[in-house]
């Protein structure tokens, strides 16, 4: 196998960056979504249910965000090293770490799973449950500020070569083509 790509998107757009893209990403998404949304359910009455419960939410999104990457490893059996921690003594995390080679194909699903398990639902709930839409329009506009290092991921895995395998590394992606037979 050959190395056809090493893709780190912090190494290649700066973190800073990608974290300030991030933040403009899911601000926008919220003013998009929040708008359309806003003006169908009218003068509908909404059901508050406080700052705490918002923030225990919102606190929790980004575990939520990461088991939504395992859960499709899992569901395609393929194994898969879960690390639960607490960072800085108060933010729960979860780190994984592959421990086979991913398809094209699965490193796709991989990649898109948080905006088809978290994003979708929050946003057609919104639509269904008019008292709850501000919460959920929230929920679902954070979750695409996570999800924008998965998206230029899967643009990456998106251009790499047909038969291809994706390796996870300690710095992001390897992308790997098998060697021509000379």
């Amino acid at each position: 196998m050959n190395c056809w790509k090493s893709v780190n998107i912090n190494k290649e757009f700066g973190f800073n960056r990608v974290c300030l893209l991030s933040l403009l990403t899911g601000l926008m998404s919220f003013l998009v979504i929040y708008l359309p949304l806003s003006i169908m359910h009218g003068t509908t009455q909404m059901i508050d249910l406080g700052f705490i419960p918002l923030l225990i939410g919102l606190f929790l999104l980004p575990a939520m965000h990461r088991l939504m990457h395992i859960l499709p490893l899992v569901l395609l059996y393929k194994r898969v090293r879960v690390t639960f921690k607490f960072r800085k003594r108060f933010t729960p995390t979860f780190t994984y770490q592959c421990t086979s080679k991913l398809s094209k194909q699965t490193s796709i699903i991989m990649a898109m799973a948080p905006t088809l398990l978290i994003t979708v639902p929050a946003i057609m709930m919104s639509v269904i449950y008019p008292g709850y839409f501000a919460y959920l329009v929230i929920f679902a506009a954070v979750n695409i500020g996570l999800s924008l290092p998965d998206f230029l991921y899967l643009n990456q895995f998106a251009r790499a070569p047909r038969r291809c395998v994706i390796a996870n590394s300690k710095s992001g992606y390897d992308i790997l083509i098998q060697r021509p037979e000379l």
